[in-house]
């Protein structure tokens, strides 16, 4: 292993978004191609927000998508006395103050920044107080946060892998509270004493997180740490460039599972945003994607979120997938849709399989390969509306699927070449063309006017099945005209 460590270090306060599970790739892709150790690291130190079953669903997605990680996961909420270690640390060396300052005094401050038009900064109100001053606060039960010693002139540069150097006038921060009244660490913080204690050297996040970058750079420093390496990938934005929301769809990768996406389609289309190797080629496993990736490849500008590319990507690996897996991963969705059940006898077992194998070319999602399968199941369905129209009112349609149901009824052996030969036959016989009984024919006994090959699937319906279709189609043709 290569000296090269890198943390995905998630808030369970929501599901994992596509963003988060981007990040996460990133750091894996990244971590992998150089041999590196990857780590997990849950960052619950907000416990209103923190959830456990957001804990659960987010290690769930990580494991599904195939993002190992080598260590972890470690939880910031049972590293609590190493937060409060090193800031009595900073504070005993000069470098970290507490602040007794009133949450009202802070509004009242705030309030007259804004009226001012100008930036709230806390003015070090508490920099330099006595040891007197502090003993009245404390008999008066007052709480004190510690707030970290900043530079007031000069400037923080931010070294990024990707945008290369940022800089940040340290007049525009202020002392930044480290360690809250409750005792409890500031992400800000806490991360950086993280980062320091488990030896973190690259650290790649979102965009969003650059403005962080600054404040953790001076926390570092004064913890004398080395800085870490930093990468902050671009934005995802929606198709109107605007911020990526759920009105814009899926934007979970527990919802992505729930939809019928491949964990494969939803890694290779993940990598794509904001990441090109060059050339043309878009389809990629996840061992190519790590002997490919570099951090100099990661696009500044925002990436767009694009569903259908997603869909086309998945439409690929449903019809690429080893079967045998494919229906592993497609039978629980069979199963919510009622068309299985959750114990299936070998003969259920090889025609499910049989159904995924002719029906996989259609669809885009497992939840469609469940959906164009329902016939294959079910004999109560309804007919296309528009098919019902063109090929049902036809005179002489009802006729016309009898005698294709009595030239199937004894056609030995029934398979797909003997049905495509005797519907040939047919035609020649009645000198109409084979699509106008294939037509009929397919909405009989599917109630769809598009799917797989009809030859193949009247094979897998086997005769019986076809030929009772075929009958009650003719019988809801004659009914409709005795109605009328």
């Amino acid at each position: 292993m290569s000296g090269i460590k890198v943390r995905f270090a998630p808030s369970p306060t929501g599901e994992l978004h596509i963003g988060g599970a981007r990040t996460a790739l990133f750091n894996y892709l990244y971590v992998r191609s150089v041999g590196g150790t990857f780590v997990l690291r849950i960052d619950d130190t907000d416990l209103e927000r923190s959830r456990s079953d957001y804990i659960d669903k987010l290690i769930a997605s990580m494991r599904w998508l195939g993002l190992n990680w080598d260590e972890g996961p470690y939880y910031q909420s049972k590293r609590l006395h190493k937060y409060n270690r090193a800031a009595e640390k900073l504070i005993s060396e000069k470098k970290a103050y507490h602040c007794y300052c009133s949450i009202e005094d802070l509004a009242t401050d705030r309030e007259t920044a804004r009226t001012e038009n100008r930036t709230y900064l806390y003015p070090g109100t508490c920099r330099n107080l006595t040891l007197e001053e502090v003993n009245i606060f404390i008999k008066a039960g007052k709480k004190a946060v510690t707030r970290l010693l900043t530079p007031d002139q000069g400037v923080t540069v931010v070294k990024d892998e990707i945008r290369g150097a940022v800089s940040f006038e340290n007049s525009g921060i202020d002392d930044f509270i480290i360690i809250k009244s409750n005792g409890l660490p500031t992400y800000n913080f806490a991360s950086v004493v993280d980062d320091l204690q488990m030896e973190i050297t690259d650290i790649i996040r979102a965009e969003e997180h650059l403005s962080n970058t600054p404040r953790q750079q001076l926390c570092a420093l004064a913890l004398g740490s080395r800085l870490p390496r930093f990468a902050h990938v671009p934005m995802i934005l929606a198709p109107d460039r605007s911020k990526l929301s759920k009105r814009h769809g899926a934007t979970a990768v527990e919802e992505f599972r729930t939809e019928g996406f491949l964990p494969e389609a939803l890694i290779n289309y993940m990598a794509l945003l904001g990441w090109s190797p060059g050339g043309e080629e878009e389809l990629f496993s996840l061992a190519d994607l790590v002997s490919k990736f570099s951090l100099q490849k990661v696009n500044k500008t925002a990436a767009i979120y694009d569903t259908d590319k997603l869909a086309w990507m998945n439409s690929h690996y449903i019809r690429e997938y080893n079967l045998d897996k494919l229906v592993e991963a497609a039978r629980p969705f069979f199963e919510k849709k009622g068309l299985i059940d959750n114990e299936l006898t070998v003969p259920e077992c090889d025609y499910l399989k049989k159904v995924i194998a002719t029906v996989r070319e259609r669809a885009k999602t497992m939840l469609e390969l469940a959906d164009v399968s329902t016939y294959f199941y079910r004999d109560n369905y309804d007919y296309d509306e528009k098919g019902d129209k063109k090929h049902f009112t036809k005179e002489g349609a009802a006729e016309l699927m009898r005698t294709m149901a009595e030239a199937l009824r004894k056609l030995e052996p029934f398979d797909m070449e003997t049905t495509e030969m005797k519907y040939h036959s047919l035609s020649e016989n009645l000198e109409i063309s084979a699509g106008s009984l294939i037509a009929p024919t397919r909405l009989a006994i599917t109630g769809r006017t598009g799917g797989p090959g009809l030859f193949e699937i009247m094979a897998l319906l086997g005769r019986e099945r076809t030929v009772e279709r075929l009958e009650r189609a003719a019988a809801y043709v004659d009914h409709r005209l005795a109605l009328f």
